[in-house]
């Protein structure tokens, strides 16, 4: 498994999910796909994301 980092090249908007699609070795595509559903479904996952584009660290070069 991957580190888990943003990276700085192919994210749409903070990253967050291609890092976690990277982590975990799925495609990104899914995984934007579930945060999306979760977002529009839960609501509270928008603050998860948030919160998790501050902490989980960017991708050094």
């Amino acid at each position: 498994m991957a580190e888990l980092v943003r990276p700085r090249t192919g994210r749409i908007f903070g990253g967050v999910c291609l890092a976690i699609a990277n982590r975990f070795e799925m495609s990104p595509t899914v995984v934007r796909i579930l945060m999306v559903g979760a977002v529009v479904f839960f609501g509270l996952s928008l603050w998860l994301y948030l919160i998790l584009w501050l902490l989980i660290p960017l991708e050094r070069f």
